[in-house]
């Protein structure tokens, strides 16, 4: 675990009106920029699942890769992508789901996940809560059981754990 005293919170910048006129975006990139900030990141977001059996990562475009990634590394497993509609080259299962700003649609492959497979599901943001209800939907479809869902910043305010309320949910930024 990074030892140093690095404000994690710090390091997220406020954009507003982004993607569209309302939105308050928590831009993640000074975090990612910075190697200290960064790295504890990582290794916080592995940390309690140290041990647990876990098989392997799912991380969640595009932001959830960029996590999830060196998540599963410090696990010793392997990542599967979750990723938009045609972006994926083999056979799929999908799931549509209702965004803060709008739906979206997500994809994974079919034999991306075999029954029983332990899995922890890695994203960014957790914000209203619909796009990892998808995915675990996607996972728990294709017989996988959900051990966590580790998330770098969440919005309290939107209230997305109501919708995760069955999976153990940690976020190390809270707004």
């Amino acid at each position: 675990m990074c030892e140093c005293n690095c404000d994690l919170k710090s390091k997220i910048r406020d954009i507003p009106d982004f993607p569209k006129p309302g939105i308050l975006f928590k831009d993640i990139t000074p975090l990612l920029q910075d190697r200290v900030s960064f790295a504890k990141a990582v290794e916080r977001m592995a940390e309690p699942y140290q041990g647990q059996g876990i098989d392997t990562v799912v991380c969640i475009e595009s932001r959830g890769f960029i996590l999830g990634a060196p998540v599963a590394y410090r696990l010793g497993v392997g990542m599967v992508p979750v990723r938009k509609p045609k972006k994926l080259p083999y056979t799929t299962c999908r799931a549509t789901y209702d965004l803060e700003y709008g739906t979206d649609t997500l994809e994974i492959h079919s034999d991306a996940i075999t029954p029983g497979q332990r899995v922890l599901l890695v994203d960014d943001l957790l914000a209203t809560g619909g796009t990892a209800q998808a995915v675990t939907g996607l996972i728990e479809q294709l017989g996988g059981k959900i051990c966590g869902i580790s998330f770098l910043v969440e919005l309290e305010f939107l209230h997305g754990r109501n919708k995760l309320q069955n999976y153990d949910i940690r976020s190390l930024i809270k707004f």
